[in-house]
């Protein structure tokens, strides 16, 4: 059995179909290019400058970002700075008003202890003024008694204040 190409085998080729083949193609090809190429480039476009538009914003959203975060630190670091200082300001004026105390303190203590001299030197002089007065009377009438009246009263008080002034004198 043999089988010769005539009709309708795997291998044949049939020059007519082959033709319209052919221009189907080209009618389709043309139709295409015209038609729905076209519209499919253009949405392909638009997507592309969206995606384009889209990185690009995202770019910008991004870099804003960084600054905000910057920002934000340098924020963070001037207002811990900004507590610091009111810390050592707040320090340095406890120590201001401590010191400011102490020396109150010390000028108050200060008076008290002028004033407390002042008082004893005056209460040690009257004290002496009385001690002399006693002595003087105390004399006067030690030497009447001995004298028995010999001197008069306004001679024997000279003489026990004159005795009492040297006395002091030498003391």
């Amino acid at each position: 059995m043999i089988f010769i190409a005539s009709g309708g085998g795997i291998l044949s080729f049939n020059t007519g179909f082959a033709f319209w083949v052919i221009v189907s193609m080209i009618l389709f090809l043309y139709v295409m290019g015209k038609y729905a190429v076209p519209p499919i480039v253009k949405a392909l476009d638009q997507r592309e400058s969206r995606i384009k538009e889209s990185l690009e914003s995202a770019e910008i959203a991004l870099a804003k970002a960084e600054q905000i975060s910057k920002d934000n630190k340098k924020a963070l670091k001037e207002a811990e700075n900004q507590a610091q200082k009111i810390r050592k300001e707040a320090l340095e004026d406890a120590e201001m008003l401590r010191t400011e105390k102490i020396e109150k303190a010390k000028q108050d203590a200060e008076k008290i202890l002028v004033s407390a001299r002042n008082t004893i030197e005056q209460e040690k002089k009257k004290a002496l003024v009385e001690l002399r007065n006693e002595v003087a009377d105390l004399a006067i009438k030690s030497a009447t008694l001995i004298l028995n009246s010999e001197l008069d009263q306004i001679k024997n008080k000279k003489l026990v204040d004159n005795f009492i002034k040297d006395l002091s004198t030498h003391i």
